[in-house]
C-alpha cells in the first residue's frame, strides 16, 4: 500500500509551488502563485505575510483544480528562516514577515559574539542574521512586543488549522533548538531575550496537526518540513551518503549524517534534517546566499534577457577571459559566515564581454558549492561520490557542467525540478498513512541528466585558485564589517515594522529563484 494522492505545497521565497501526486502516476496537477519579497536599502528583506497565505491557498487550489481527483492529505513545506510576529487570537500578522536574506539583526548577533561558540555548541548553528533567532529578537525590540514571533510556518499552520506547531527541521533553523534533544533550548532563548515567549509545539515532519478547509474539502495537514531538507528527503532517501544542492534565489548544499548530533568543524550548519515516526536524522548545511537573485542582477543590468539566456550568451565564448566574479551580493555564508563582505568583479578588460560576465558569474555560483561541498567531505570523512542537483537554474546546462567541471565529480541532475514537493510529500503521505515504509512514501530517484567533468584536476585547482584569492581580498578589506548589510541597519527600526507598507516595493535585486 502506498496510499493515495496528496497536495504538496511548497512556500518558497519568490512563489508558492503546489503539486498532487500520486505513488503511482506521478505528478497530476500543479499550480503556483507568486510571492513578491521587498529588497530595501542596508541588507533588508520583507514580504507581507498575507502574501505567503495568499499564494498558499492560490496555488493548491490551482493544483487540485488541475488535477481533477481527490487528495487524502495535505504537505507544507516552508521557508525556514522566514520570521514575524502574529496575533494567536485573531491570526493577523502584527509586523512584515523579515525574509530569510534579511540582515537588519547584525547588531543583535554582534552582540551575541561572547556566547557564540555556546549557542552553536547547543544549536549547531553559528550566530548569524541569516537564522530566526536574531530576527526574532530585533522584532521584539524594534517592532512589537504583542502577540507571538515565530517562523512563517507556525503561522501558516495556525492559519490553515487552528493549531500551533512546527516541525523539528523548520525549529532546527531557529538557533533555539537544542541539537541534542530536539526540543527548545532554554539557555538559548534565555541568550536571545526570548525566554518569556509562547513558542509553538514542536512536532514529526510526518504528525498529523489539524484540518484545513482552506483548499475547499477539509483535508488532513499530516506533513510539515522546511524546504531544503524536504529537498534532501526527496533525493537521498534511496542513498543517505549522496548529498544534494538546490540552485534557486540561493544554493542550498545538504548531506545526511544519521542518527548522531555530531557538530560540524568545516563551517557547515549541523542541524536536523527531520524527524519521521519519533527518530531523528540529522545533516550537515551550507548555503550559498545569492544565485538565482546574482541572475537576476545581471538582468537587470541588461546583460542577459534572463535565466534562459545563460547557455546562449555565455556559450559564445570559450571562458571567462580572466575575469573573476564573487557573487556575495548578501554577503558570503558557509563556510566563511562573513555576512558583512560584499562581492567582487574583478580582470576586466577592453574586451570584456557578456559572455565572459556569464561565465565568471557561473564560476563563481559553482566554486562557492565546491567550498561546501568539501567542507561536507572533511566533516563526513570521505568524499563526495556525486552531487544530486534541483532546482530552477538545473536547467541551465553551462552552470551544471561548470559545476562539475569544478567539483571533479558528476552532477546528477533531478528528473523533476520541484524536489521539495517530493520531500514534503513523501512526509505528508507518511503521516497520512502511518504502515508505509520511507522508501515506499518517496518516489524513486531518477536523474534526467549526468554532467561529467570535462576539464582537468589540474586546470580545476587553478579556476580555484583564482576565486579563493579573490574571497581572501575581500575578507582582509579594512573596514568590511561597517559596509553593507551590518551596520546601521538597527538605525532604521520603523522600515517595515507594520504590515504591507509597500516601501520600495520592487526595488533591489528581485528574488529571482524557485
Amino acid at each position: 500500500m502506498t496510499g493515495g494522492p496528496v497536495l504538496a505545497v511548497d512556500q518558497g521565497t519568490s512563489g508558492t509551488k503546489a503539486l498532487v501526486l500520486c505513488p503511482e502516476r506521478g505528478v497530476l496537477g500543479s499550480g503556483t502563485a507568486p510571492v513578491r519579497p521587498r529588497y530595501l536599502p542596508g541588507g533588508l528583506v520583507e514580504v507581507d505575510p498575507r502574501e505567503l497565505y495568499d499564494s498558499v491557498v492560490d496555488a493548491g487550489r490551482a493544483a487540485l483544480a488541475d488535477a481533477g481527483v481527490p487528495v487524502a492529505a495535505v504537505g507544507l513545506a516552508n521557508q525556514g528562516e522566514t520570521v514575524l510576529a502574529w496575533d494567536p487570537a485573531t491570526g493577523g500578522p502584527l509586523t512584515d514577515a523579515l525574509v530569510w536574506q534579511d540582515r537588519r539583526a547584525t547588531g543583535i548577533c554582534a552582540e551575541l559574539a561572547p556566547h557564540a561558540e555556546e549557542l552553536r555548541r547547543l544549536t549547531g548553528l553559528p550566530v548569524d542574521p541569516y537564522f530566526a533567532a536574531p530576527k526574532m529578537a530585533w522584532i521584539r525590540r524594534h517592532a512589537t512586543g504583542a502577540g507571538a514571533v515565530t517562523t512563517s510556518d507556525a503561522w501558516l499552520v495556525h492559519r490553515l488549522t487552528g493549531a500551533f506547531a512546527t516541525d523539528a527541521a523548520t525549529a532546527g533553523r531557529t538557533g533555539l533548538l537544542d541539537l541534542d534533544t530536539a526540543a527548545w533550548s532554554r539557555t538559548a532563548l534565555d541568550l536571545y531575550g526570548l525566554g518569556d515567549e509562547p513558542l509553538p509545539r514542536v512536532v514529526d515532519c510526518d504528525e498529523p496537526v489539524g484540518t484545513t478547509s482552506a483548499f475547499g474539502p477539509p483535508l488532513p495537514l499530516t506533513g510539515l518540513l522546511v524546504d531544503q531538507q524536504a529537498a534532501l528527503l526527496a533525493q537521498s532517501a534511496d542513498d543517505p551518503a549522496a548529498a544534494k544542492c538546490t540552485y534557486g534565489t540561493g544554493a542550498f548544499l545538504l548531506a545526511q549524517t544519521g542518527s548522531g548530533s555530531s557538530r560540524a568543524a568545516s563551517g557547515l550548519v549541523s542541524c536536523v534534517a527531520w524527524r519521521l515516526g519519533g527518530r531523528v536524522t540529522h545533516c550537515l548545511d551550507g548555503q550559498v546566499y545569492t544565485v538565482a537573485s546574482a541572475v537576476r542582477w545581471l538582468t537587470d543590468l541588461g546583460v542577459i534577457g534572463g535565466a534562459g539566456e545563460l547557455d546562449a550568451v555565455g556559450g559564445a565564448v570559450p571562458d571567462s577571459g580572466g575575469v573573476t566574479f564573487v557573487p556575495a551580493f548578501a554577503g558570503l555564508a558557509a563556510p566563511w559566515w562573513r555576512g558583512d563582505v560584499r562581492g567582487s568583479l574583478t580582470g576586466l578588460g577592453l574586451d570584456t564581454g557578456p559572455g565572459h560576465l556569464v561565465r565568471a558569474l557561473c564560476e563563481g555560483i559553482a566554486a562557492q558549492v565546491v567550498e561546501l561541498a568539501s567542507a561536507a567531505a572533511a566533516d563526513r570523512g570521505a568524499p563526495l561520490t556525486s552531487l544530486r542537483a534541483d532546482g530552477g537554474l538545473t536547467r541551465s546546462a553551462l552552470l551544471m557542467q561548470t559545476q562539475a567541471d569544478l567539483l571533479q565529480r558528476p552532477v546528477e541532475v533531478s528528473a523533476l525540478p520541484d524536489a521539495t514537493a517530493l520531500g514534503v510529500g513523501a512526509a505528508a503521505r507518511l503521516g497520512r498513512f502511518p504502515g508505509l515504509a520511507l522508501r515506499e512514501a518517496v518516489p524513486e530517484w531518477k536523474p534526467s541528466v549526468v554532467y561529467e567533468p570535462r576539464i582537468s584536476a589540474d586546470e580545476a585547482g587553478t579556476r580555484l585558485a583564482r576565486f579563493r584569492a579573490e574571497v581572501a581580498a575581500l575578507l582582509e578589506r579594512p573596514g568590511a564589517e561597517t559596509d553593507g548589510g551590518g551596520a546601521g541597519t538597527e538605525a532604521g527600526a520603523g522600515t517595515g515594522a507594520g504590515v504591507g507598507t509597500g516601501a520600495g516595493a520592487g526595488t533591489g535585486g528581485g528574488a529571482g529563484g524557485e
